[in-house]
């Protein structure tokens, strides 16, 4: 009689060693020490002083009115652009789902909305400094072709609605990705009752599917601004120091060119962890709800 080796399978179950886990090991390995370490020293830096004592004067010095002025404007362009592109996002996602569009058309937009949503940074800052800038291709042709100079009409690419415009790119791409599923999930059966019973076009949206949406909605809106208030690489690379947002200001601060203060740094990123922190827990709520009328 022969004997057959131990399967990893059997020896797994005999050593209690979980080689089903041994997958995720890179991916706890590259969270442990690029997420959750990092953000662990940013919380612990943010109550201590230089020399490692205890102080709340960090979390005190948040309220000085240039701080404070950095988180106003911050919060602002982040409510306009998860506004802006939830309403435009939902447009383009209902369109390609719900729309009479050409069935082939929804796999480009899709394809496009996963490589827009993750462009940002030093490219996507060049590329509307190439196209809206003073010398940009859409400015020069308005004002060579149509006599339409964008600039004296009161545009400015580095501004509050140039910043607003930019971040649109990534905002809405990640709005179509998000909202297309719960699209997709409304059932059939939904709207043909709501035929047999006479409703109208609008009431079945007002009554029986913008309801069943409102937790997918506004968790994505929770989500885009997460998403908005955390970014740094596309406004400082737009803007530099011309727009104090939060996460300038943390940059200079961290990399000490300004107030040489890194543990007022670390306040202020402990500030942003704890807005982005709420926002990201309210998608996961709302998501959660929603889930329940599209399994």
């Amino acid at each position: 009689m022969t004997i057959s080796p131990d399967t990893p399978a059997k020896q797994a179950r005999r050593t209690g060693l979980p080689l089903g886990w041994l997958g995720l090991l890179p991916f706890a390995l590259f969270a442990l020490l690029f997420l959750i370490l990092p953000t662990m020293n940013i919380v612990v830096g943010a109550f201590q002083t230089p020399d490692g004592s205890l102080t709340l004067q960090n979390i005190v010095n948040l309220f000085q009115p240039s701080i404070l002025s950095a988180y106003w404007i911050s919060i602002r362009i982040s409510f306009a652009t998860a506004l802006l592109g939830c309403v435009i996002g939902f447009g383009i996602a209902a369109a390609v789902t719900l729309g009479n569009l050409p069935a082939g058309l929804r796999g480009p937009v899709m394809t496009f909305s996963g490589v827009a949503s993750n462009f940002a940074g030093v490219p996507l800052s060049f590329a509307f400094i190439a196209t809206l800038g003073r010398l940009g291709l859409v400015t020069v042709l308005l004002r060579e072709w149509f006599g339409i100079n964008l600039y004296s009409l009161g545009f400015n690419l580095l501004s509050f609605w140039g910043l607003t415009l930019v971040y649109l790119f990534f905002q809405i791409p990640l709005m179509v990705l998000i909202v297309t599923p719960a699209l997709d999930g409304l059932r059939r059966e939904w709207r043909e009752a709501s035929d047999i019973l006479g409703a109208t076009g609008a009431q079945y949206w007002r009554m029986v599917a913008l309801p069943i949406l409102t937790p997918t909605l506004l968790g994505t809106f929770a989500l885009l601004f997460a998403n908005s208030f955390g970014a740094v690489a596309t406004a400082y690379a737009l803007t530099g120091s011309s727009l104090s947002i939060v996460p300038i200001v943390l940059f200079a601060q961290i990399r000490g060119d300004v107030l040489q203060d890194p543990h007022l740094g670390y306040a202020l990123a402990f500030g942003m962890i704890v807005v982005t922190g709420i926002a990201n827990g309210l998608y996961v709520w709302l998501r959660a709800k929603t889930e329940r009328w599209t399994v």
